[in-house]
């Protein structure tokens, strides 16, 4: 009895670690079992919905389950990190979203209800865009030293509206670059901004490209430059800021992210869905139509990039003078 005992004692790591591996192969094999929730940083409506709810009807064939598109709208996307975080490991709740803005957390909030690096796993990559600076179509602004030369001559009466984490970064780094005097104002949704911009209380817009593209089509808006160093290669007619006068290198990407502890066999079953999805003809055009420019990547490149911009965002808050909120 006692050798058994010792013996048991001895080889209890050892059959947790292989009673793991054994649980992997089975997860996929079960994986999905329900249900799969696609989860939404913003309200219906707004041009990240637009881009999850694309994805969720293409997914349900793939996957053979019901996908429900969930909208946890709030904190810049913290809340939605953190419903993710908070849900069962297996696959089943996916997050897409900018993971650049993920990444911002940790330096623009000064409690992040997560720690990104420790507590996501980026499935899958889907395409990498950059916000863009807005006029009125009607404005006589053409250029970004048109706007400069206004907003200076406006001083501290200078407004712009701002939705996400990328843009408030991209108008802090404008400000500081050009000596700038504006004053942010912040909006639920970019279409919130329209009619301030509209009446001229707001005198310009850093918007995401979904709604930045779709108002520039319907001749509402102007888009002056992106944040991006190159131009984008679904827009190259659209001009940088670097290429402005204003340097910057501001790139977005949006992804299907999950909690860390999820496993590799079933995070490797979401990146095959999704890059499936990605290489369609048609889901090719939906991404170049809303300013991004389409990227497949592996778990581990995906990973390895978002770790990268939390250490990238940490120099984009310092350089921008911000006071985490």
């Amino acid at each position: 009895m006692r050798h058994s005992t010792r013996l048991a004692r001895a080889l209890g790591p050892m059959l947790l670690l292989v009673a793991a591996f054994a649980a992997a192969p089975a997860a996929a094999q079960t994986f999905p079992s329900g249900d799969i929730r696609l989860v939404c940083a913003f309200p219906a409506g707004s041009g990240a919905d637009v881009i999850v709810r694309y994805f969720a009807d293409k997914l349900r064939p793939l996957a053979g389950r019901t996908v429900i598109v969930e909208n946890k709208a709030g904190a810049g996307g913290a809340i939605a990190a953190e419903y993710l975080t908070r849900s069962k490991p297996d696959g089943h709740v996916i997050f897409v979203h900018a993971a650049n803005t993920v990444a911002s957390m940790t330096h623009l909030l000064k409690k992040p209800p997560i720690d990104p690096a420790k507590a996501i796993q980026v499935a899958a990559t889907i395409n990498q865009q950059a916000f863009m600076l807005t006029v009125l179509d009607k404005s006589p602004w053409k250029t970004v030293a048109d706007l400069t030369r206004h907003l200076k001559e406006r001083g501290d009466k200078a407004t712009y509206a701002v939705t996400a984490n990328s843009g408030v970064i991209m108008g802090a780094i404008y400000k500081e670059k050009a000596g700038l005097e504006a004053v942010e104002v912040k909006y639920r949704l970019a279409q919130d901004s329209l009619n301030d911009m509209s009446s001229g209380r707001v005198d310009f817009g850093l918007h995401d490209p979904v709604f930045a593209l779709g108002q520039m089509r319907e001749k509402r808006l102007r888009i002056l430059a992106v944040a991006s160093a190159r131009r984008l290669k679904s827009h190259p007619e659209l001009p940088t800021m670097t290429e402005s006068g204003v340097p910057m290198d501001l790139v977005g990407w949006f992804a299907a992210m999950v909690p860390a502890a999820t496993p590799k066999p079933v995070v490797a079953q979401i990146n095959k869905w999704f890059s499936d999805i990605i290489a369609m003809p048609d889901t090719q055009e939906f991404l170049i139509r809303f300013g991004g420019d389409p990227w497949i990547a592996t778990p581990e490149e995906a990973q390895a990039r978002l770790l990268q911009d939390i250490k990238d965002w940490g120099e984009y808050v310092r350089v921008a003078k911000l006071t985490p909120q």
